[in-house]
């Protein structure tokens, strides 16, 4: 039998399968969402009162919903003033929250102050993340903990569309390596307690429970088929800003991203590790 011969044989096989593949594909597998971040935080079964620092916070939704679901003395952090003055705006009157500029190199806290760090996909715009990680350490109480969401780059994602994607969206090729972060971590002396790898969960997430928020395949197709249209309205750079956004997250439901969350422990008193906590898959 020819190759020629073979492939038609298989597609012919495939015919017969056809709607039963698709009528299995179209059942859900459960994705995780980004709810789960704040299990892990119940997991670990901090106090009310606990004081938390949100790295990253943007506008402040992270940290006022720590604040408000678990009663958690939040600060938020960002370097950008413009999100930092939303943030302070936004927070609800009378919610044990607030906000300042800062960088996750240069916390604007005393050392061995807080009880948890959250740090929700920022850690990929960071060029040194050794630093990022020693301020982290330095910032934890003994025991203290972290919850570390990030996306990195997979084999799949091929040198030009890196070399398109991460300088657009402000990534840090050495941040987009997972191997970087988890010697970052080491070296800093916080272990990894638990690594839990989601893939194209959340975009798997999203795209059944907020169909709404997932037109990046639509919007991804109309800017490559007439980028002047929108490079002549709005400009090259938030062209290029729009097309990097919607191929991100086309490229982490086809696994050319990937991303994973990290809890982490400090050491305690002893010089040993905070106790385990969470509900996520174990190192290893």
């Amino acid at each position: 039998m020819s190759e020629a011969e073979a492939r038609m044989r298989g597609h012919d096989a495939y015919d017969l399968i056809e709607e039963q593949f698709n009528q299995d594909l179209d059942r859900s597998l459960g994705p995780t969402g980004p709810d789960a971040l704040f299990e892990y935080v119940a997991g670990m079964a901090l106090p009310s009162g606990a004081v938390v620092v949100d790295v990253g916070c943007g506008e402040g939704k992270h940290a006022v919903e720590l604040a408000t679901r678990f009663g958690f003395q939040v600060t938020g952090v960002d370097p950008v003033p413009r999100c930092v003055d939303a943030a302070r705006l936004q927070a609800p009157p009378g919610c044990p929250v607030n906000f300042a500029i800062g960088m996750s190199e240069h916390l604007p806290l005393p050392s061995g102050s807080a009880d948890l760090i959250w740090s929700r996909d920022v850690l990929s715009l960071v060029e040194h993340l050794d630093g990022a990680y020693r301020e982290f350490r330095r910032v934890l109480k003994p025991g203290g903990r972290a919850v570390i969401y990030q996306t990195f780059a997979t084999s799949l994602l091929e040198p030009g569309e890196a070399a398109f994607l991460l300088p657009v969206m402000g990534c840090s090729a050495s941040a987009m390596r997972p191997e970087n972060t988890e010697a970052a971590i080491n070296e800093a002396g916080l272990r990894i307690e638990r690594r839990v790898v989601l893939d194209s969960e959340w975009g798997e997430y999203y795209q059944e429970h907020m169909p709404e928020r997932c037109g990046h395949l639509l919007h991804a197709a109309r800017l490559l088929r007439a980028p002047e249209r929108y490079i002549a309205r709005f400009g090259k750079q938030n062209y290029d800003i729009k097309l990097g956004d919607c191929l991100w997250h086309l490229y982490r439901m086809i696994g050319k991203l990937g991303s994973r969350v990290y809890l982490l422990s400090a050491p305690n008193d002893f010089g040993m590790p905070g106790p385990t906590a969470g509900s996520a898959e174990p190192v290893g």
